[in-house]
């Protein structure tokens, strides 16, 4: 029996055992190892050093156990902060590019055109992906009100849209992004490993690190 099984039989135990039980099986490497020693050939018999080796090795996963386990209860206190500073934000609208919420009523949209681009032009698809409208805006970094028109003029129904920005030259597409624009957080939650998530009206969901500004809601 040599350390390769002793250590496969500690850390390869049924489903049932988890992680953060290993450290607690020291004593049933003890006895793997005294199971060992009595069964080992008498004329060839085990190193000292070997047991040294083995004993050792327990001890480092042990170890990285405990390590893991104090990185987890770090990550879980950070997020728990994070929650709590992003308390702060409900009730306020946060500007991103996400989808946009419509529901009858104007929308403040931050358009950035890229540099170099003479027209501007909205467009805006449904759920479904299909596009609903285009609407040629200044070109400007000011705030731009949607009225949520639709190809014909009359009003969209209400439903989530995304909404491209193309910076156009002339007739030349040079850069299409979603536009940023500004919704009310209605919820925070926790992501993982992905970090703290907003709802934002509708139902959207966006990262709170994709948030490029907050302000007070806006009458």
């Amino acid at each position: 029996m040599d350390i390769t099984a002793v250590t496969n039989a500690t850390t390869a135990a049924p489903a049932a055992a988890a992680p953060s039980k290993i450290s607690s099986d020291f004593d049933t490497f003890l006895r793997m190892l005294t199971v060992q020693m009595q069964n080992q050939d008498p004329l060839k018999p085990i190193d000292s050093a070997d047991y040294a080796v083995q004993l050792a090795t327990f001890s480092g996963v042990e170890q990285q156990v405990r390590t893991n386990q104090l990185l987890a209860d770090m990550q879980g206190k950070f997020q728990q902060l994070g929650m709590a500073e992003m308390a702060s934000w409900i009730g306020k609208e946060a500007r991103s590019s996400a989808q946009v919420r419509y529901e009858g009523s104007p929308v403040t949209l931050s358009p950035n055109p890229a540099v170099g681009a003479n027209r501007a032009v909205l467009a805006v698809r449904d759920a479904q992906g299909n596009l609903v409208a285009r609407e040629e805006i200044p070109v400007s970094k000011a705030p731009y009100i949607w009225l949520g028109a639709g190809a014909d003029g009359a009003p969209l129904p209400p439903g989530n849209y995304k909404i491209m920005l193309e910076s156009m030259n002339g007739e030349q597409l040079i850069d299409a992004r979603p536009v940023e624009h500004y919704a009310r957080v209605i919820e925070a939650k926790g992501g993982g490993t992905t970090g703290t998530r907003l709802v934002l009206q509708g139902g959207i969901e966006v990262l709170a690190s994709d948030v490029t500004a907050l302000r007070e809601p806006q009458s």
